[in-house]
């Protein structure tokens, strides 16, 4: 029967592959003991010659003949052992538990006799293990050919064997015949069947840049590009590429693995030099552009109908089931598109399903979490901000991904200069987690006590707000501040990350979820911070008001404006950045006046704290000089000054702004002239928004004071940097993100802008509301505040 015409269009593409490449790892064709697995074999041999006869071109990559092999060098060698050697052992079992546990005499001798140590009579335990495996290749090589030459002769298929070394494709002689050889084999109806010469090469098996290839996952993927492949196949132990180890709890199956995308990796098989991790690299490796294999399917050799159902035109499809093993396609093609497309189209419910599961045991780990004495939550918290600088090699290395990823992709600088993380970040985030951890109890703090009758009392406390979703750009630093701050106002954490900061994320939220573990003792899971890493829109988490019950968005101005406009939760948060420094006419010093503004703008100029507009006394251009003074240091420290409509007339900027109000984000300021402090107020209402805004004057000028009352902001200075507004620096020890909203949390939000109240009513004795009403009322309310 021909496959299902509903199949989603992505899929039903691979159908029309022409020539493909299918590797069968070791686990797929050996069992745990090295035995070879007659019945996963014979259907990989049954389904290649399916395809063979369906005019389909197929080349086999083959994993196994060392474990083969194995056995046969252990049966060999136990055959040539002495009697004194037999004897020697007080537990001959012990001689037969696997190859570090057998010495050949044979071996022995040779080395001995300086055959293979050319004189050097001391051979490295390493070194040795290595040609032990090559020699273990050699002769399984031949038993593991034998097999597929019976199985295929079933099948009335021939099939050729080519050993490979990584010369034969540095060398471009050696690689001209061999391509031909495979086209002449592939010409006459024979199946080539590949493998690494592992007896030349000696089972080299280490990840190295200087090598083509270090296993044959990567072999496969360079025999795929070398021999016009349009497709690879990779044979696994598993279904194909997991969100995380399959081992866990709630893993799920990948259907097509985008760029960038980061899952977690669980343990390797027994057997074989590859893994997960190997399989992923040699996919992405056999995808890339610059070759006609256009597609690379990872999926289970245990499937014994795995190969039909990704390739075969007459396979059956199952209609309840979803597509086998996952894809990879290659960057920018049409198949990538059509797969992004197909994917979103069907995991848009999925993912707000998974999100509001994961959502549901954030608040469950979370009520857990406030049951815990105040000593076990800070413990938490020291364990995280151990972790942090404990495994800050791996975070940093996760990030240099990142940061290669962004300048492939070319990320605007803006976003690459969020996304780094340094040393220095790092021990600023350890730092500012101790300062939370050392801060006083936040929880069950008693805001308001009052009688309300003679035994009667209510009690007004703090309580966490819930489970918090924060949805952020490009800035993996905000994921331990985040986190530390949930931790402790007793908060669950949903997040949402940018895919430029994807495995960043991921190993930041490790050590957390580590730190989380260790630090309860285990009696809070990793579930009470939770990170949706699946390719769904926001626009579905955005749904989640039954189990969501503050959204923060940590990003640009159009993220935290679409997250406003389409969501029912509330939403704490700014939209935009846009602060202004203010210089007025008492001002004397010229130099600190220039330190002060380059500050402002330079420390850090894509945050969201960072001077955007410069707005200058009419009088600082003339007595005092100071207007030139600043701008000259600016222009120093590498900004672009635009000038607004008085600074272009003055002749202070050569190149006018094209908007009175914008968020740079870059080594970019405005600068304008205003007439008195009235002017500089009514501009920064009118084009400001509500975050930071900054006065330099005289220390004993009456400016400075009025300017702090009367400038509406969220964060008013005087004489102090724009760059001050940040939770660590405020002594929050860290922030979610600074509001620029009047309810609720106004400025940078701490620990106490996660939090909400309650009310205990307490009773001697029971009170019933009937009781106070009436002419005939038998008790009086008293209404006397306690506190």
């Amino acid at each position: 029967m021909s496959t299902a015409t509903k199949e989603q269009p992505y899929r039903r593409a691979l159908r029309s592959t022409h020539r493909v490449l299918i590797k069968a790892g070791t686990s797929v064709v050996a069992n745990n003991d090295g035995r070879p697995s007659l019945t996963r074999l014979g259907a990989i041999v049954e389904q290649v010659a399916e395809l063979h006869r369906s005019g389909m071109e197929v080349i086999m990559v083959t994993s196994g003949a060392t474990g083969m092999g194995r056995r046969l060098m252990r049966k060999h060698g136990r055959m040539n052992m002495t009697m004194a050697e037999m004897t020697s052992s007080n537990d001959l079992t012990d001689l037969t538990e696997g190859v570090q546990d057998v010495t050949l005499r044979s071996e022995s001798n040779f080395l001995d006799d300086g055959g293979l140590t050319m004189g050097d009579p001391a051979l490295s335990e390493k070194d040795s293990q290595k040609t032990f495996q090559s020699a273990c290749a050699a002769g399984g090589q031949f038993e593991m050919m034998s097999l597929y030459n019976s199985l295929f002769s079933q099948m009335d298929i021939s099939a050729a064997q080519i050993l490979l070394t990584e010369g034969d494709f540095r060398d471009e002689s050696h690689l001209t015949s061999l391509m031909y050889s495979i086209e002449r084999l592939l010409s006459v109806g024979i199946i080539p069947i590949i493998n690494e010469n592992d007896a030349v090469t000696a089972n080299r098996g280490t990840a190295d840049d200087s090598h083509l290839f270090t296993d044959n996952d990567s072999l496969a993927a360079l025999c795929a590009r070398s021999f016009s492949c349009d497709m690879c196949i990779l044979l696994t132990d598993v279904d194909g590429v997991f969100d995380r180890p399959p081992s866990e709890k709630g893993s799920k199956l990948l259907p097509f693995y985008a760029q960038n995308q980061s899952v977690g990796i669980g343990e390797k098989s027994l057997h074989g030099r590859g893994g997960m991790a190997a399989k992923i690299s040699a996919a992405q490796m056999a995808v890339k552009p610059g070759s006609q294999c256009r597609a690379c399917v990872v999926l289970s050799g245990a499937d014994l109908d795995s190969i039909r159902s990704v390739v075969s035109k007459e396979y059956e499809i199952d209609d309840n089931a979803g597509p086998k093993g996952t894809l990879f396609a290659t960057p920018g093609s049409e198949l990538e598109k059509q797969a992004l497309e197909d994917v979103e189209a069907v995991t848009g419910d999925s993912v707000s399903e998974a999100a509001s599961l994961m959502a549901t045991a954030s608040r469950d780990q979370a009520r857990k979490l406030q049951s815990l004495s105040y000593a076990e939550r800070q413990a938490i918290l020291f364990a995280v901000a151990e972790g942090l600088e404990s495994q800050k090699a791996t975070i940093l290395a996760s990030n240099a991904i990142d940061l290669k990823n962004a300048q492939k992709d070319g990320t605007s600088k803006e976003l690459v200069g969020r996304l780094k993380l340094t040393d220095a970040k790092l021990k600023t985030l350890s730092t500012g987690i101790r300062q939370i951890a050392n801060e006083p109890d936040p929880l069950g703090v008693v805001k308001a006590k009052r009688e309300l009758a003679d035994g009667l009392e209510l009690s007004q406390i703090t309580v966490p707000i819930g489970v918090l979703m924060i949805i952020f750009e490009s800035r993996p630093d905000s994921m331990p501040q985040i986190a530390s701050l949930a931790l402790a106002s007793g908060n669950g954490l949903l997040l949402k990350g940018g895919k430029e900061a994807a495995f960043s994320n991921e190993a930041i939220h490790k050590v957390i979820g580590d730190a989380i573990e260790k630090g309860s003792g285990g009696k809070i899971t990793r579930d009470i911070i939770a990170l949706v890493t699946s390719r769904g829109q926001v626009a579905d988490m955005l749904k989640l008001d039954d189990v969501v019950d503050l959204v923060i968005p940590r990003g640009s101005n159009a993220l935290v404006s679409y997250i406003k406009a389409n969501t029912r939760i509330p939403v704490l948060g700014h939209a935009d950045g846009v602060c202004h420094v203010y210089v007025d006419k008492s001002c004397t010093d010229a130099d600190l006046v220039s330190k002060l503004v380059v500050d402002a703008k330079t420390d850090y100029p894509s945050a969201c704290n960072a001077m955007e507009t410069l707005l200058l006394h009419e009088d600082t251009l003339q007595s005092t000089h100071i207007a030139m003074s600043v701008l000259m240091s600016l222009r120093v420290a590498g900004v672009k000054c635009l000038g607004g409509p008085k600074a272009m007339k003055a002749g202070l900027c050569d190149i006018a702004a094209k908007e009175m109000k914008c968020e740079y984000g870059d080594l970019t300021c405005m600068v304008e002239i205003v007439e008195n402090m009235e002017e500089a107020i009514d501009w920064i209402h009118k084009y400001g928004s509500g975050h930071t805004e900054a006065i330099v004057c005289a220390e004993d000028s009456e400016a400075g004071e009025d300017f702090l009352n009367r400038v509406d902001a969220a964060c008013v200075f005087k004489n102090a940097s724009t760059r001050f507004a940040d939770g660590f620096r405020f002594g929050l020890g860290a922030e979610v993100g600074i509001s620029t909203g009047r309810i609720h949390a106004r400025g940078p939000v701490g620990v106490e802008g996660l939090l909400t109240v309650k009310w205990q009513l307490r009773s001697e004795g029971i009170n019933v509301a009937s009781e106070y009403e009436g002419d005939d009322r038998k008790k009086v309310y008293t209404h006397k505040d306690l506190m």
